[in-house]
C-alpha cells in the first residue's frame, strides 16, 4: 500500500498493467454488472438535471427504463446506481460500432454539458471508498476485462499511468504527479 496524504493506494494500482480494448471488450462494463454504476448524490442530481438534454444521445431502451426507474435507482445494497436494462445493461449506454459506450460522455464530448460521466465510471477500473479521515483506492478485477490487462501488458501501462485523467480529476494534479513519483520510486527499488 501506499500513502498519499489522507489517500491510500492498493499496491495493484501501481503494479498491475491495464488499458482498455475497445476493440476487443466491446464495451462490456456499460453492459455487465450487479447493478447500474454507482453514482453520488451529487452525481444523481446532475443527471436528473441535464437529462433533458443527454436524452437525444440515448437509445429508446434506455429511455424506457429511466422513463419507468427514474435518472437514478436504488440497488440490492440501496445505493444509487444508475438505471439498467432489463437487468443488463446501463440504461445510459449507447452502442457505435457493436461497442458500448457512455450516452452521457457522447453529450459531453459534443460539447452539450459539462459533466464528462459518473466518477464510478470514469475511474473504472479503480474504486474509491471513503472512510473517515481517508480514502482507499483499489483495483476492481474482473474477468469482463482480460483483453485490458493484456493490452496493458503489451503497451507497459499501468493502472495508474491508464486512468490518469480520471484520478486528477478526482483526486487533484498534485496528488497524482506524488502518485507517478512514487510508483516510479517503488519500481526503481525492486
Amino acid at each position: 500500500m501506499l500513502r498519499i496524504g489522507n489517500t491510500i493506494f492498493s499496491d495493484d494500482i501501481l503494479e498491475k498493467k491495464f488499458k482498455c480494448n475497445l476493440q476487443k471488450c466491446l464495451g462490456n462494463c456499460c453492459r455487465y454488472g450487479d447493478s447500474g454504476a454507482p453514482l453520488s448524490a451529487e452525481e444523481a442530481d446532475i443527471i436528473d438535471d441535464i437529462f433533458p438534454v443527454i436524452k437525444p444521445f440515448l437509445r429508446s431502451e434506455g429511455i424506457d427504463a429511466i422513463g419507468e426507474q427514474g435518472t437514478s435507482t436504488r440497488d440490492f445494497e440501496n445505493d444509487i446506481v444508475t438505471p439498467l436494462v432489463g437487468n443488463a445493461e446501463c440504461a445510459y449506454a449507447i452502442i457505435k460500432d457493436n461497442i458500448f459506450m457512455c450516452g452521457i460522455e457522447k453529450a459531453f464530448l459534443d460539447g452539450r454539458i459539462s459533466f464528462q460521466k459518473p466518477v464510478s465510471c470514469h475511474l473504472f477500473p479503480a474504486r474509491i471508498k471513503k472512510f473517515r479521515g481517508f480514502a482507499a483506492v483499489n483495483y476492481q478485477e474482473l474477468s469482463i476485462c482480460y483483453s485490458a490487462l493484456e493490452c496493458g501488458g503489451d503497451d507497459g501501462v499501468y493502472v495508474y499511468e491508464f486512468l490518469k485523467a480520471p484520478f486528477i480529476r478526482v483526486l487533484g494534479e498534485e496528488t497524482y504527479r506524488e502518485l507517478c513519483i512514487a510508483a516510479e520510486e517503488l519500481r526503481r527499488r525492486k
